[in-house]
Order: C-alpha cells, then sequence, then structure tokens
C-alpha cells in the first residue's frame, strides 16, 4: 500500500495541522485586543486562555521556558522600567534614593510586562506548531504573495534553526582557542559581541549563496505548481474562532472588573 509522505501532518499535535494562516489570524487577533489597552485584567486573561492551548500546540512548560526565556525576561525588564518611571500614585511601597515604587506604578509595570507576555506567547505557539514550508505554500496560494518574497522568507526561516546551532558552534570554538574565557560580567559582553558579529558575517555568507543558488534553479520564474495544497478545514474555523473567543472574554473580564483601560481612552 503506498503512502503519500506528502499528505501527513508534520507533526501529531492538533494545531500543527491546522492552515497557518488561520493560526495567523487568530494570533493578531488576540495581540489586536491587547495592543489597545493597558490594563492588567485582560492581559491576565489572556495569558492563562493562551497557556491553555500550549497542550494543543505540543509545547511542554519546560520546552516553552528553554525557547522564551529571552521574552519572559524581556517583560520583566520592561515591567520594572515601568514601575519606575509610572506616575507615583495609591500608597507608597519601597522609596530608597531615586527607586520610588508606588501601588500605582507597580500595578502599570506588571500589566505591562503580562502584557508583553500575552503578546509574545501567540506567535510562539505559531512558530512551534508551524512548518516553513507549510506556511510558505498557505502564503503563496492563498494569499498570492508574489513568489520572490514567499521564498525569502521560507529560506529566512529555515536558517533560523542553523543560525541557533551555528552560535553554539562558534562558541564552543571560541572556548578553544581560549577566547572568552575570562571571568566578569563585561568580558562576557564582550565576548558575545564578538561572536555574534561573526554569526552576522555567516548569515550574510550563507543568505547570499542561498538566493545565487534559488535564482539559478528558477525559483520564483514562471508558473508554479504545488506539491503540497493549502486548504481550510473545520479545524481552521475552530482555531479563528478561538483567538476570536479569547479576545472577546479578554476584554469583556476587562470591562466587568472596571480596569479597562483604553491607550487612546
Amino acid at each position: 500500500m503506498s503512502v503519500d509522505i506528502l499528505a501527513q501532518p508534520r507533526s501529531r499535535a492538533w494545531l500543527s495541522r491546522a492552515n497557518p494562516l488561520a493560526k495567523l489570524g487568530a494570533g493578531m487577533a488576540i495581540t489586536l485586543v491587547l495592543l489597545v489597552s493597558v490594563d492588567w485584567v485582560s492581559a491576565t486573561v489572556a495569558l492563562v486562555l493562551e497557556l491553555a492551548l500550549l497542550p494543543l500546540a505540543g509545547l511542554a512548560a519546560g520546552t516553552l521556558l528553554r525557547r522564551g526565556w529571552p521574552i519572559l525576561m524581556a517583560a520583566v525588564v520592561g515591567g520594572y522600567g515601568t514601575a519606575l518611571l509610572a506616575p507615583k500614585t495609591g500608597e507608597m511601597l519601597l522609596a530608597v534614593g531615586p527607586l520610588t515604587f508606588t501601588s500605582g506604578s507597580v500595578v502599570a509595570g506588571v500589566a505591562i510586562a503580562l502584557r508583553g507576555l500575552a503578546i509574545a506567547l501567540p506567535g510562539i505557539i505559531v512558530l512551534a506548531s508551524t512548518d516553513p514550508t507549510d506556511l510558505a505554500d498557505a502564503l503563496a496560494q492563498k494569499l498570492r504573495l508574489p513568489h520572490r518574497f514567499v521564498l525569502g522568507a521560507l529560506a529566512a526561516m529555515r536558517l533560523v534553526g542553523l543560525l541557533v546551532a551555528e552560535w553554539q558552534t562558534l562558541g564552543m570554538a571560541r572556548r578553544a582557542r581560549g577566547v572568552g574565557g575570562e571571568p566578569g560580567f563585561f568580558s562576557g559582553l564582550k565576548a558575545s559581541l564578538g561572536q555574534a558579529m561573526a554569526l552576522l558575517v555567516q548569515a550574510i555568507r550563507r543568505a547570499s549563496r542561498l538566493a545565487v543558488t534559488m535564482e539559478a534553479k528558477g525559483f520564483g520564474a514562471g508558473p508554479r505548481t504545488w506539491a503540497r495544497e493549502s486548504t481550510f478545514t473545520g479545524r481552521d474555523v475552530w482555531v479563528a474562532a478561538g483567538g476570536l473567543v479569547i479576545a472577546a472574554v479578554s476584554v469583556a473580564a476587562a470591562v466587568v472588573l472596571g480596569s479597562w483601560n483604553p491607550v487612546l481612552g
């Protein structure tokens, strides 16, 4: 019995078998709602509902922390900066020199930190549950985007994993040569910047070679055929509806609890 390999899902996760455009639309609906308000209730509700979707994307909590710790750190830093610089309203909580925190500024900082996480998490879920080739097929077949743009985006997404591996390889090679082993924060920062520059040079060279190769093989020229057809199914309706429900529930909870604080209000 023959098996159509191209028809097999890339992952067993429920969201992995949904159309990438449906997942992008759901993520955009959630993001747009979170961008128009700065209250902590809507951000908290959206974040909790998004975390409940992790099993559908095949993501465990440990995997999420390994992949998203930079975003978590950025959210913490953003919340701290907001709490430090926000208007000092409410009860005074801490005043040590220039460090002044009140209940109002802390609430504002928490709201920004939660909002950053709630905005970033849909992107992590989409990336973790979407094969780059499926996304490229959907962009070209359903949105009719130019082939050169789609192929360039596909190449970029495929190279992300290689860049991560090359970063680790560069780090081991530099340590083997005795570079970057000095103790201290500034020494480590200097070594990281040097390693980042080397990675950037490699990425530019690889992208140039890939662009020349794709051009030579005729990518983006003439009529195209598709090995995998991009289709919409009932699963995609549920995905899009889920994004709208998360957005609506987040807003409703903030309005009911009286914390809704629109940016332009």
